[in-house]
């Protein structure tokens, strides 16, 4: 497990540059022009290097090297799910860090004070689109990644408004000390753990 967690470690220190690359252009679209920007950013930096880092398994056969080793594939899937969460914390608290600069440094963009509720809400989010992300790629990653990828990434930009809206709505509920968000949060872990399992079903299951 270690040794599968050092091999996404080695792909995420690769792929830096464009991960950097991705919260830069991010955050100068959407910064400056909405008040929702921190789930923009931190999101569709996390979302996209998740992406990426999917795509590399597939451009490297990784999948197909790590199965003829004495590693079960649920611990390849396991593996990649806890690096999924740890793309979802950088994205999200490097979205937020970018956010307390910029109120620090340009009071002027009149950006709304962010705080633990928002971290919250991004990485719930998170969790939901990767839930649904991981089971279609470990069952079509052979013939559809690049399909996948490409309508997730299409779906997000075109669904961005409507989020915005939602996440308005919810941002404006001070539901921090209500029972209503431990569900929401329960139910959103549950989904991941639910979708862990799936996704191991499928892997397992998959002839490569």
């Amino acid at each position: 497990m270690l040794n599968l967690l050092r091999k996404d470690f080695i792909v995420l220190k690769s792929s830096l540059r464009t991960i950097l690359l991705y919260l830069v252009v991010f955050s100068v679209t959407f910064i400056p022009k909405s008040e929702m920007s921190i789930y923009f950013v931190g999101i569709y930096t996390a979302f996209g290097s998740i992406l990426l880092a999917t795509m590399t398994d597939i451009k490297n056969y990784n999948h197909n090297f790590l199965v003829t080793l004495p590693i079960s594939r649920g611990h390849i899937v396991l593996a990649k799910y806890i690096t999924t969460i740890l793309y979802t914390l950088f994205g999200v608290l490097t979205s937020y860090g970018i956010h307390w600069l910029v109120e620090l440094m340009f009071p002027q963009l009149n950006k709304p004070e962010y705080g633990i509720m928002d971290i919250l809400i991004s990485i719930g989010l998170l969790l939901v689109l990767i839930s649904i992300y991981m089971p279609l790629f470990y069952a079509f990653s052979k013939k559809g990644a690049g399909i996948i990828n490409a309508v997730f990434m299409i779906s997000i930009i075109i669904l961005a408004q409507p989020v915005a809206i939602f996440l308005d709505m919810m941002s404006k509920k001070e539901v921090n000390g209500d029972q209503t968000l431990f569900l929401v949060l329960m139910g959103i872990f549950l989904v991941f753990v639910a979708s862990y399992y799936l996704t191991k079903y499928l892997f397992t299951r998959k002839d490569l």
